[in-house]
Order: structure tokens, then sequence, then C-alpha cells
């Protein structure tokens, strides 16, 4: 059966263009198009889609307060078009916190190198969202049995939450990616001031993106949280934000600091996560906790295999609470989690762990 879909934009162009993209794949089928957000209420009432796609100003009635009022209404996974400005950031991020579950550039020319990467893209994403949605509508013993959104995924035994041989760790590196503003606010706002541990966070984000999300961390949490740049320590109570469309590379010494650089050629994800976990290695000898939350993916797996050969700690996001699944997925498949926890557990975990 086919995803169906609502497409909420002002402008009749980006609306039809959305439309011929989506239909152009057969598991998905657009069954409405709105022109703001009071429109795009009624629709999913009448509609009962498992996508929304979302523009963010719009007439009549806004996009973020139109996703506010889906959520506390008929919640389903919501697809942000941003602008890749400042303000297009702010807004975008006050978007995902009334509930919507991730958001692409409203350019296409921003997604991807070229026009048929970027549609393709554009189906991913609003695949994996409608498999989350398909996720929290089944009952309770078929999620247990069918970790959806990522089918091929075992069905893997919960370790104790209880983290264990976590005293010799010298810092907790966090790698996500769809879902992961959220996810992170979630972890990262359990945390005290003096909590131990330097923390580094590598987020899938464009780069105009992540100053803002730094700063939003930063007034949310009682840890201190900042975008890195070269140079920068890792320091107890401190999360450094990995600048998006760059590679933040941890590097040893007397002390730990950051390195931010361009990506090699062919790198897919700026930042990788992969690309932080692998420096981990040789800068703090493998000593680290290392943490895949929800994304749309494998970037993570090579690294954190590299981190567990060399003696670190692996823990994953479970299915149940992830948006996407395929980060931590990718993760418990290849045998490298140490923990499987949900969302909640995580912050907590992490002050029992350390505090």
């Amino acid at each position: 059966m086919s995803l169906r879909v609502v497409v909420v934009d002002d402008s009749g162009f980006f609306r039809r263009r959305i439309v011929e993209i989506l239909n152009a794949d057969a598991g998905i089928e657009v069954v409405g198009t709105a022109v703001n957000g009071q429109e795009a209420i009624e629709l999913v009432k009448q509609l009962d889609p498992d996508v929304v796609t979302m523009d963010i100003e719009m007439p009549v009635m806004d996009g973020i307060t139109a996703v506010r009022r889906i959520m506390a209404e008929s919640p389903r996974p919501i697809l942000m078009f941003s602008t890749l400005t400042t303000e297009g950031a702010k807004a975008t991020l006050d978007a995902l916190d009334a509930g919507a579950m991730d958001f692409l550039p409203k350019r296409l020319s921003d997604i991807a190198r070229d026009e048929e990467s970027a549609k393709t893209l554009l189906r991913q994403r609003v695949r994996a969202l409608g498999r989350s949605r398909l996720l929290r509508r089944a009952p309770v013993a078929e999620r247990a049995t069918q970790p959806m959104p990522h089918p091929a995924a075992p069905v893997v035994p919960r370790p104790s939450v209880a983290p264990t041989a976590l005293r010799h760790l010298r810092a907790v590196l966090i790698g996500t990616s769809t879902g992961g503003p959220v996810a992170l606010q979630e972890v990262l706002k359990v945390l005290p001031k003096n909590f131990p541990l330097p923390i580094a966070l590598i987020q899938h984000m464009p780069a105009t993106f992540t100053p803002a999300f730094a700063e939003r961390l930063n007034n949310l949490c009682q840890i201190e949280v900042k975008e890195a740049s070269t140079g920068d320590l890792l320091k107890p109570g401190c999360a450094l934000l990995a600048p998006g469309g760059m590679q933040m590379i941890l590097e040893g010494g007397a002390q730990t600091r950051v390195r931010i650089e361009d990506s090699p050629p062919g790198t897919i994800y700026k930042p990788s996560v992969d690309i932080t976990f692998k420096s981990a290695v040789s800068a703090l000898r493998g000593q680290v906790l290392a943490i895949v939350l929800t994304g749309m993916g494998a970037d993570g797996r090579e690294g954190a295999r590299e981190l567990k050969a060399n003696g670190a700690q692996i823990w994953a996001q479970d299915a149940a609470s992830c948006v996407v699944f395929g980060m931590p997925a990718a993760i418990i498949e290849a045998g490298l989690a140490d923990q499987v926890l949900s969302l909640k557990e995580v912050g907590p975990a992490l002050v029992k762990g350390f505090c």
C-alpha cells in the first residue's frame, strides 16, 4: 500500500513540483494539497495522510502554528521545507520543537549536487517518515517483532540500562541525523552543569543551521554547548557541535583539541559521524562512549567498529523511540551495541554512569 502524503505550500509552483516528484515513486501517493496552515489542519483530519510536507511562511496560518495544531490534534510525521538562512534555521528549529520530525532545504539544488539525487533524497525522507508512522500505529506485540522503520533489523535483547565500565572513559561522542535535534535536546538537558566529561556532537545539518542550533542547546541545557572551532579544547561540562558542511576531527596530545576541516572528495555526510568517531581512536585511544541516535542511513557504524576494537563503549537508541531507526539499527546489526536504550533512558544513564 502506498504512503499517503499531503503537501502544504502557498506557492503553486512549489506544490506542483513536490507533487510531481513524490508521485513519481510508486510507493508514494499525494492525496491532497493545501495553501496554508489552516487548510492543512482540515485536510489532515479529512484524509489521514501518513506524512505531511509543510512550508514555514504562509498566509492565514504559518507552518509552525499548523505543526503545533496537527501534533496536538492528529499527530503524524511532518517534513518541513526551509530556507538556508539564519532566520530560516531558527524557524525550522521552532518547527521541530513544535513536533515536526525532519526538514529539507526548499531549493532542491541545496539538497544534492544534481537534481535527480535531490529528488531521490526527498522520496527517501518521505518514505522513512512514513514507515515511522506505521511503526507507531502497529500493535505493541507487532512492534516487538517487527522493529520498523528498518524492517531488516533483528530483534535484539535489551541489555541492562545500568552502564558498566565507564569510569575510565575520557569523552562522550554522540552522532545523529533525522530526528536528532529533538533527540539531542532530550539527552543533553538532563546533564548537570558539572558533568565530568567533554562531549562531541555530530548532527547532520546545513552550515547555516548549526550556529542557531548550538545557541538553542546552550540556552536549554545546564552544560555549555557551542559550535566547534579549530583549536577548541575538549573540556568537562562542555559539548562541541560539529559545524554543518564541515568535518570535526579530534586531535590528541597533552589536551584533546578539535580541528575543523573541509570534507574529503566524495564524502556524503557533512559533518560525518564516522569521520569524528574514527579520529577519536588515536586522539583518545578509544577511551570514549560513542552513542548513535536516530537517523537515516548507516553513518557512524564503521567509526563505532574501530572505536569498539580499541576499547570504546557503544550505545544505540532503540527502534521504538527513533524517528528513523537506520543509524542505530546499523550499529545493532553489526553487533557493536553494548547498550540499547530508549531516548528517555540515555540522559539518565549518562548521569548514572559518570556523576
